[in-house]
C-alpha cells in the first residue's frame, strides 16, 4: 500500500511541476504572448510579431514583454497577416493607472508616447522611446480597415524590471519537488521498517 502512495505521490508531483513550468512559459501580458520562440501580438483576429531592443543597455538581446531597463529603447511591430498592410496602425503609451481596460479618462493626458495612425505598406512598424524613469504603463496598439471597424490590443509592461526571468520561481519549484520525494522517500523506508 505505501509503495502505492509513493508511486501515485511522484506522479501526481511531477505532473504538477510539468505543468507550472509549462504555465511559466506562456503566460500573456494582455495581447502579447511567447510562442514558438517569437513575441506575438494579437489584435482581434489579427497577430503582429512584437520586438524590443536597448541598445546602450542589453545590446542586441531582445524583450517580448517588460522592458529591462530604463533608457532609449527600439520597438518593431511586423506585421504577420498580410491583410493588416492597408489598415492603419496606431501606436499608444500610456502610464498604467490600475483601472480596468479602455475606462482610462482623458486617455491624451495619460499618453507618454503615441505613433498617430498610418497606413505601413511595408509591413513594419518602428518606433522609439526613452524612457526616463521605471514603472507600470500599457501599450496601446489600434488598427482600422477601410471601412473603419477598429480593434485595440492592449498589454501591461513594466519598465526598468531588470530582465527578471522566471528562473527563482522554476528552482522553488524545483526544490519543493525534491522536498516532497524526500518525504515521500523517507515515509515508504519508514514503512518499509515498521
Amino acid at each position: 500500500m505505501a509503495k502505492e502512495w509513493t508511486t501515485l505521490g511522484m506522479k501526481w508531483i511531477g505532473g504538477a511541476l510539468i505543468g507550472m513550468m509549462c504555465s511559466v512559459q506562456v503566460q500573456a501580458h494582455g495581447g502579447l504572448s511567447l510562442a514558438e520562440d517569437m513575441c506575438k501580438l494579437t489584435i482581434g483576429p489579427y497577430t503582429m510579431h512584437f520586438t524590443g531592443y536597448q541598445p546602450e543597455s542589453t545590446q542586441e538581446k531582445e524583450f517580448c514583454e517588460d522592458i529591462p531597463n530604463i533608457g532609449r529603447t527600439i520597438v518593431a511591430l511586423d506585421y504577420v497577416d498580410e491583410a493588416l498592410r492597408p489598415m492603419t496602425t496606431e501606436v499608444r503609451i500610456i502610464r498604467d493607472t490600475g483601472s480596468e481596460p479602455g475606462a482610462e479618462e482623458n486617455i491624451e493626458e495619460l499618453t507618454i508616447f503615441h505613433v498617430p495612425p498610418k497606413v505601413y505598406l511595408n509591413g513594419s512598424v518602428t518606433f522609439e522611446h526613452n524612457f526616463p524613469a521605471e514603472g507600470r504603463f500599457v501599450g496601446l496598439v489600434t488598427i482600422r480597415d477601410e471601412g473603419g471597424v477598429e480593434h485595440i490590443s492592449r498589454f501591461p509592461f513594466a519598465v526598468g524590471t531588470g530582465g527578471k526571468s522566471n528562473m527563482p520561481l522554476i528552482f522553488g519549484l524545483l526544490a519543493v519537488a525534491a522536498g516532497a520525494g524526500a518525504f515521500f522517500f523517507m515515509k515508504k523506508k519508514k514503512n518499509s521498517n515498521a
